[in-house]
């Protein structure tokens, strides 16, 4: 690496300073590319997509081994010089000591902060227990703690996402999550205001992470009213390119034009923006 390019070191610790006051947006790229390019624009921060990490690879979400993940979290965090939180999904295990682990083995590549999650990819019981989710944090933050790495744990309670919309449930774990070391706290599927204003009262002092994963009516400004911490995406961004994909290909098989290529990148554009990062 560079030596003029920042640590990992300072990566973190400019991370942890962002979750301090404020309110920032935190992009999920799928790959190196779709990084560089975000951090081209001046996002702060980048955080990885489980989701558009597996359908990149040509699987549906919640499949990626650990080996290729661990890969590409060191690829994102050697393609940038701003800090990247890992979507860990659940920790890659089937216990509390599996979890520990592998967040370990997550630390070492580099990355600014991770989430654990209490879905269990179970359809017939979708959340975790509760004390099998709690020993799953306390684990992770055992093993930042271990390893001296100042890595920003966030834990995330899946209710509504998996459609079990309890808010009292909701934030009694994320409570719980708090008080076994989570520095972060975060409940992907909250859409309403009044949800969004309790679960950012119930945590705090800790720092909120909100999913906005569609197009909707509240903005940046309107969020940070609301006194959430940082913004991310999800897997949709992916989609996003996805669909353009889809449309231009569809267009081309089903009507044997090339409309859908309209609005393409300029290639002259891309090679330069990557010129800047491989000399």
């Amino acid at each position: 690496m560079n030596s003029s390019r920042p640590s990992i070191a300072d990566k973190r610790r400019s991370f942890r300073q962002l979750h301090a006051s404020g309110c920032f947006a935190i992009p999920n790229p799928w790959d190196p590319g779709a990084a560089v390019y975000l951090q081209s624009l001046g996002f702060r921060a980048l955080a990885t997509t489980s989701s558009g990490y597996a359908w990149s690879r040509g699987r549906r979400d919640g499949t990626s081994p650990l080996d290729e993940v661990l890969v590409h979290l060191r690829e994102l965090v050697e393609a940038t010089d701003v800090p990247i939180n890992a979507d860990f999904e659940s920790g890659f295990a089937a216990d509390a000591a599996g979890v520990a682990h592998n967040v370990h083995l997550a630390v070492q590549t580099g990355v600014a902060g991770l989430s654990i999650e209490d879905s269990s990819g179970d359809p017939a019981r979708p959340l975790r227990t509760r004390a099998d989710a709690l020993a799953r944090v306390r684990a992770a933050r055992e093993a930042i703690d271990r390893s001296s790495a100042d890595v920003l744990l966030v834990a995330r309670a899946e209710c509504f996402w998996v459609g079990h919309p309890d808010l009292d449930e909701t934030i009694a774990r994320l409570r719980a999550y708090a008080n076994a070391g989570a520095d972060c706290l975060y409940a992907p599927g909250l859409h309403t205001r009044e949800q969004i204003a309790a679960v950012v009262a119930a945590v705090a002092p800790r720092p909120v992470n909100l999913l906005m994963g569609t197009a909707g009516t509240l903005t940046m400004r309107d969020i940070a009213a609301l006194g959430v911490r940082r913004v991310s995406v999800g897997g949709a961004l992916a989609r996003v390119a996805w669909a353009a994909l889809m449309n231009a290909a569809r267009t081309l098989v089903e009507e044997g034009c090339f409309d859908g290529l309209a609005g393409a990148a300029s290639g002259p554009e891309l090679d330069a923006l990557f010129r800047a990062r491989t000399g």
